[in-house]
């Protein structure tokens, strides 16, 4: 199967197979798709919580509009950002450019004093923001490559991340959740599994320009 073979058959998994667990091996190359998912300037102020608890999981489905799929789901993944940021990752940031390509301080200094003021000058309002639109890219990528593994997924916006927050103690780490994503192996009775895909004409969604 080709990638768009893949994306066809992919779909938001109403009921999972409570049954079926992901291999490690899988679940590693989430983790490394999520560490390699484009972020603005490189700065990757996403942080990923991968939950196999179950006990978790269950109580976290009463946060989740009781989907059942937080509770059904192999691994349940929450995408979480810093609910304060500050120039400090950027100094981070630098510093790992550094130590990974050897760049002269010369070379990174005007780069980092560009960025430096940029995030000096944004509210935390617009920060959050900010690395909220980064966590989408994430989950973007995320679905992709479960697509391309055959992993399903539900992506999810239905939840309450207050609550979360609470459940996992995320602000303990300066953390807040975003976006959650369900993921494992379909359920053979999801009544979704079979229905065709509903998509616009392509020629009403793209446009060319030449």
């Amino acid at each position: 199967m080709n990638i768009i073979d893949k994306l066809q058959w992919r779909y938001a998994v109403k009921k999972f197979d409570s049954q079926k667990i992901l291999s490690q091996q899988k679940i590693n190359i989430l983790k490394e798709a999520f560490n390699l998912t484009a972020t603005s300037y490189g700065l990757q102020p996403l942080k990923l919580l991968i939950i196999s608890n179950k006990d978790i999981q269950k109580e976290l489905v009463a946060h989740s509009w009781n989907q059942p799929q937080v509770l059904e789901a192999s691994h349940l993944l929450v995408i979480c950002v810093p609910k304060t940021y500050t120039t400090k990752e950027v100094q981070k940031y630098f510093t790992l450019v550094k130590d990974v390509r050897n760049t002269s301080d010369a070379i990174l200094n005007p780069f980092k004093e560009f960025l430096t003021a940029e995030i000096d000058k944004k509210t935390q309002e617009e920060l959050l923001i900010w690395n909220k639109n980064q966590a989408y890219l994430a989950l973007g990528n995320l679905l992709t490559v479960c697509a391309f593994e055959n992993i399903d997924s539900c992506p999810m916006e239905g939840f309450i991340p207050e609550k979360y927050d609470e459940v996992l103690n995320l602000e303990e780490q300066n953390l807040h959740s975003v976006l959650v994503l369900p993921v494992g192996f379909r359920a053979d009775d999801d009544y979704m599994k079979d229905l065709k895909k509903v998509r616009k004409n392509i020629t009403e969604t793209v446009m060319e320009i030449s």
